[in-house]
């Protein structure tokens, strides 16, 4: 396996607050990795630094082995945990805008998708409900052939019932030799299909593990080991 993101003696502090504390940690293509903690772990600012939104404040991250910055934009597709959209544009135009930025989205895919939902391409972002938001904005980043894919909360905001469209869309849209971080804390949700984890707590990586070792090792599930290991 290839590593895609590295992680070295990684720190990013906040006006004297960690974040994130001596991280240390590989990724692989071909993965899909749950990067697992409480509120406040670090989940976000990790996957923030990958993308290069953040710095650290020592050590280093490498994305392809690449510090992040223009040349990793090109092979990282990120879904942030808040919504990021022009509000008074077209599920259509939102869909012409990524084909024009980003020379390895597929208009066609994004289509088919949206057909499945019946999410009309002539409705305005704003119109639709928080559920079928995150749905468009899901879409948009799947159709793009990434080599890293950072979903930050993906299943957060949509009804248990959308939970498993989202969820094979993940799965059904990306190329086998990518690498997909999923942070979340709805474990049991994306437990079937990742097959590595990384627990994350007060900025520190507690475990890393593929998730058959887990259920060979300890006999249970992911979800009920994080509930041990992260239990008040």
């Amino acid at each position: 396996m290839q590593s895609i993101i590295q992680c070295r003696n990684l720190c990013k502090d906040y006006a004297g607050k960690v974040a994130l504390n001596n991280v240390n940690l590989e990724i692989f293509s071909g993965r899909i990795v749950g990067l697992l903690g409480p509120n406040g772990s670090g989940k976000t600012t990790l996957i923030k630094l990958a993308n290069g939104l953040l710095t650290p404040t020592s050590g280093e991250i490498l994305v392809d082995g690449k510090r992040p910055g223009v040349e990793t934009k090109s092979v990282v597709s990120y879904l942030p945990d808040k919504e990021y959209l022009n509000s008074w544009m077209k599920v259509g135009d939102l869909v012409n805008f990524f084909a024009e930025f980003y020379a390895d989205f597929s208009s066609q895919r994004a289509l088919e998708m949206l057909g499945h939902l019946n999410i009309s391409t002539n409705e305005k972002l704003k119109n639709l409900s928080k559920g079928n938001k995150e749905k468009v904005q899901l879409i948009l980043v799947m159709s793009r052939r990434a080599k890293v894919y950072l979903l930050d909360e993906p299943i957060g905001g949509v009804d248990p019932a959308a939970r498993d469209y989202i969820l094979n869309t993940i799965i059904g849209n990306y190329d086998q030799n990518a690498a997909i971080v999923i942070s979340t804390h709805l474990i049991a949700d994306v437990e079937p299909i990742l097959d590595d984890i990384i627990f994350i707590n007060g900025g520190n990586i507690a475990l890393t593990a593929s998730v058959d070792y887990i259920r060979e090792k300890n006999g249970k599930s992911v979800d009920a080991l994080f509930r041990e290991v992260f239990r008040c």
